[in-house]
């Protein structure tokens, strides 16, 4: 038994309601939903109509009605014991907080909305649609591991309730992790993801299966190209998958209308026109939780490094990464002032493994920090595995620092993650050991691989653009490698003298003379 059919009146309007959600209009949505809560005294079909209310308001980004609607929905849904409205509601509010910039209600609203999807008993083409909503949700709050897979639970509940895989692409949620990526100086793992975008893309195009694409998905798909070839990619046109016609779709989403502007900054970037890109994003009036606030900055240092100032790209970059770290160090306060324990004390308790992750991680790169390298060590000896760790210390860092400042710093810091992360062989383990120090583990390799490793460290770190991000300031890397030798008297010891053996080797990698 599906929600809609505890509700006792207004079905076909609300199911009216639905669908024009689902094809982006919108507008016409909540004149609906308005009219059915001007007839109805049925608490269910109110409830309802409230919560569909909401998600139209947020799709269209009236965002000076969202605290009145989320008001007026959770008085109606209160008393309901229906947890699938329950949740779908708090992923609407998180969502609805994400674009009013209040991190703590967010974080506080997509607790409660996973936990209350959670306890759905019998799930139904509702129930999955909230997953799609708390999976958007995730994604705008930078949470994109979380994202994937709330969207792949919402897809496998989409499938059981007949509504095409299409339906659940959720493009937007891989789009926005993409430019995450490219933010922090990983451009490489950003086209990766891209290209990854466009695969799906092709593969719905060749199986005639285009229409089941919801408008503000084929957007998202025309700015993933968009993007590609503003990153120096070739993308198709005249075809179905030309960036400009998908662009285009979109109807009366407010996303979709912020990612057409900056498509058409992209394109200009392509086709070789960084000034009219330039200019274009000076006219450009988008938010800044479509696509982070960091991304007019980071298409505007494109923009400049295609017309030759590198000056001003070095500039821009800088302020493009300024935004991204703000970002993250709002939502890592948020998380220090506690504000999980709004929710009482045992159900948090659950709830923290979710978020374990974050005392792991390295916030700056997005790397594992030393305690979950230590963790993991652990783990593969534990398991009698062969291990080999590697030191990598940067060269030049200090003078990235004196000349060009911490900011660039960081920057250079987060692009050699990215570095060192595309080149490791599948089943490897990189960390941020501290400082400009990086840590590699190689499990079931010898030294032989490890030299191999090493090489292709040098030569990526050597190839990469410096002169762009840190101009008149070369980066290298120098590496040690050593064996862990487990068969000691104990695991801690053995660490610490692979350690200091990689360090020795990292120490007599600088002094030896480098390829050109």
């Amino acid at each position: 038994m599906g929600w809609l059919d505890r509700v006792n009146s207004q079905v076909d309007a609300l199911r009216r309601a639905r669908a024009l959600q689902e094809v982006s209009r919108s507008a016409e949505a909540c004149a609906l939903l308005d009219e059915v809560l001007r007839e109805t005294t049925d608490p269910y079909t109110r409830a309802d109509a409230l919560v569909q209310r909401l998600s139209a308001l947020i799709n269209l980004g009236r965002t000076a009605e969202y605290t009145r609607a989320i008001e007026e929905a959770s008085a109606a849904v209160r008393d309901l014991a229906e947890p699938s409205l329950h949740g779908h509601l708090n992923a609407l509010a998180a969502l609805a907080a994400h674009h009013q910039g209040a991190l703590d209600r967010c974080v506080t609203h997509l607790v409660k909305a996973a936990r209350a999807l959670n306890a759905v008993g019998e799930a139904d083409r509702d129930t999955a649609w909230a997953w799609h909503d708390l999976a958007m949700a995730y994604s705008y709050l930078s949470f994109h591991g979380y994202a994937l897979s709330a969207i792949e639970r919402a897809r496998q509940l989409g499938l059981a309730a007949d509504i095409p895989e299409e339906t659940f692409a959720a493009p937007g949620i891989r789009l926005r992790n993409a430019v995450a990526l490219d933010h922090a100086g990983d451009s490489d793992g950003c086209l990766r993801v891209l290209r990854d975008v466009a695969a799906d893309l092709s593969r719905f195009l060749r199986g005639g299966r285009a229409d089941e694409l919801r408008p503000s998905s084929l957007a998202a798909y025309g700015y993933a190209a968009a993007r590609r070839a503003a990153l120096g990619d070739r993308v198709e046109t005249g075809t179905a998958a030309d960036p400009s016609r998908l662009l285009a779709y979109g109807a009366d989403s407010a996303r979709a209308r912020d990612m057409r502007q900056l498509g058409q900054v992209c394109l200009a970037i392509a086709s070789g026109n960084p000034i009219q890109a330039v200019t274009l994003l000076d006219a450009a009036r988008v938010s800044k939780e479509t696509l982070g606030a960091a991304e007019p900055a980071r298409l505007r240092s494109i923009a400049y490094a295609r017309a030759g100032d590198h000056a001003a790209a070095h500039r821009a970059d800088r302020h493009a990464f300024r935004l991204a770290a703000q970002r993250n160090d709002r939502l890592r306060d948020v998380y220090i002032e506690g504000i999980a324990a709004r929710i009482d004390h045992e159900e948090m308790r659950r709830e923290a493994a979710r978020y374990e992750g974050e005392a792991l991680t390295d916030p700056l790169t997005g790397l594992p920090n030393r305690r979950r390298l230590e963790r993991y060590i652990a783990a593969v000896v534990a398991r009698g595995e062969r291990v080999v760790i590697g030191v990598c210390d940067l060269d030049g860092f200090k003078a990235v620092n004196d000349r060009h400042g911490h900011h660039s710093g960081d920057l250079v810091l987060q692009r050699i993650a990215g570095v060192i992360n595309r080149v490791m062989r599948r089943g490897d383990f990189v960390a941020r050991y501290g400082g400009d120090e990086f840590v590699v583990v190689l499990s079931g390799a010898g030294m032989t691989d490890a030299a191999e490793v090493a090489r292709r460290i040098e030569a990526a770190v050597r190839t990469e653009d410096w002169e762009t991000l840190v101009p008149g300031t070369p980066v290298g890397v120098s590496i040690g490698f050593a064996e862990v030798d487990a068969t000691g008297p104990g695991l801690r010891e053995a660490l610490g003298t692979a350690f200091e053996v990689a360090d020795r080797e990292m120490l007599r990698a600088k002094t030896r003379p480098r390829a050109s």
